[in-house]
């Protein structure tokens, strides 16, 4: 089988990124410059009408995201080829196009090899070009960057000195400790202390497979702001600006999800969740509780861990190398050495203990919340809460508790049509509640 080098082809992009130390996809000139057979844009255009019946030449444009004056050229020659036909004038000197009944046969041949009707897809090695532009590891965030990140939550200064230089160095990292204590909040925003967005292409194809990389579930549009105020014209609309990702899996994760995965119905292939995260953060959150085993996890990462990319295989069999470009995060109750092996944790060079909160920052959590909750915060009752439920059980504190009493409270208040208040009589029922331990008897 054969495998495919990290190394991208000379082109315009590989130029302007060199030339730029932004990162903005250039819209081609020509048809040529997508880097796409032109059968395949062909494809696409026929796809298209046969799945909408008609539509004006700027609004194929529009919808598999190339300019319409590069397609223009195109539409004559399926014209002259009969393959489609204008059924009349459309603003700004343009068409609407129907196919012909040797279009719809053409069209349906294709679907049926291929059902992928949206954007052209961009060729790998441009992607492979974007990710080493954009990658995380160029950032190295100060302290600045992660106090500005870390801002409305509260963290324990001792730890925020810990996590300043992993973060820095966009290494990987363990965060372990007693469950509840914000492992995963401050996973998801260890993102924020990057650069805030970064360019994704919707699809990419190689060896004529088409893989969706752009996933609503973990990448966010970047909304408008200064840097969007590009206009169609001033970019390439196969790529879309996101805010720097934040992949989050837990229990659900399977060795599947680490691979391409193939639809052989569709001919169409997912990209898996360390590619989606690529100049962005992967945490695996509640580690050691997937339904695989946590060696055979870390032993498919052992390699891109150590060189930065990952070989994955396409449905043809054919072998590609791809980046593994985003800081690794391993979220878990249990202790890592209790988990993997030395050689993998030399790999993962910070190990850091999300500890229990003292009583001081217990304090300023329920303040942070109290705000958040729109009632005035009530020293004493959290005091009066600490001496009558912890103190005489040792019972630990933990982070996310402020959050969930603080909510019950809300929730009994609304109910009883109550003014949300901190009050000794409203945590005294809410405990019971909240920590009472449920006992299955046979």
């Amino acid at each position: 089988m054969a495998v495919d080098t990290m190394a991208p082809a000379p082109g315009s992009l590989l130029a302007q990124v060199l030339s730029d130390e932004t990162f903005i996809p250039t819209p081609p000139t020509k048809l040529e410059d997508t880097g796409l057979p032109i059968s395949l844009v062909e494809s696409l255009v026929l796809k298209y009408l046969a799945i909408v019946g008609t539509a004006s030449g700027r609004g194929i444009a529009k919808h598999i995201c190339l300019p319409f004056g590069i397609l223009e050229e195109l539409y004559h020659s399926l014209r002259s080829r009969q393959l489609l036909v204008h059924t009349g004038s459309a603003p700004l000197n343009d068409y609407s196009y129907i196919l012909t009944e040797q279009g719809q046969e053409r069209a349906r041949a294709a679907l049926s090899a291929c059902a992928y009707s949206g954007a052209a897809p961009v060729p790998l090695s441009d992607y492979l070009v974007s990710v080493e532009a954009q990658t995380i590891r160029a950032e190295s965030p100060k302290r600045e960057q992660l106090a500005k990140a870390f801002s409305d939550i509260s963290v324990d200064t001792a730890l925020f000195e810990s996590m300043g230089p992993a973060v820095n160095s966009g290494a990987g990292l363990f965060l372990y400790g007693a469950p509840g204590n914000g492992k995963s909040t401050l996973a998801t925003r260890i993102t924020m202390c990057f650069g805030q967005e970064i360019w994704v292409p919707y699809t990419v194809v190689e060896d004529g497979q088409m893989i969706k990389v752009y996933d609503a579930a973990y990448h966010e549009a970047a909304g408008r702001g200064e840097s969007e105020l590009l206009s169609s014209s001033d970019y390439d609309r196969r790529w879309v600006k996101i805010r720097r990702p934040t992949v989050v899996v837990g229990g659900e994760l399977t060795m599947d999800n680490l691979e391409i995965r193939h639809d052989p119905h569709s001919n169409i292939s997912e990209a898996p969740l360390q590619m989606k995260s690529n100049c962005g953060c992967l945490l695996i959150d509640d580690f050691g509780r997937q339904r695989i085993e946590p060696a055979e996890l870390l032993n498919r990462w052992i390699v891109p861990l150590e060189c930065r990319h990952d070989f994955l295989t396409l449905s043809t069999g054919k072998k590609i190398q791809v980046p593994f470009e985003q800081l690794i995060i391993f979220s878990t109750n249990l202790e890592p050495a209790d988990l993997v092996d030395e050689a993998f944790l030399r790999r993962i060079p910070y190990k850091i203990e999300i500890g229990d909160p003292t009583a001081e920052e217990f304090h300023e959590l329920f303040r942070l919340y109290a705000e958040r909750y729109k009632c005035e915060y009530q020293p004493e009752v959290v005091e009066y809460l600490i001496d009558t439920h912890y103190r005489p059980t040792n019972r630990p504190m933990r982070r996310c508790q402020p959050r969930d009493l603080l909510g019950q409270i809300r929730n009994y208040c609304t109910y009883n049509s109550l003014p949300m208040e901190m009050k000794p009589e409203y945590f005294d029922r809410v405990v019971r509640s909240y920590f009472t331990v449920v006992v299955c008897k046979n």
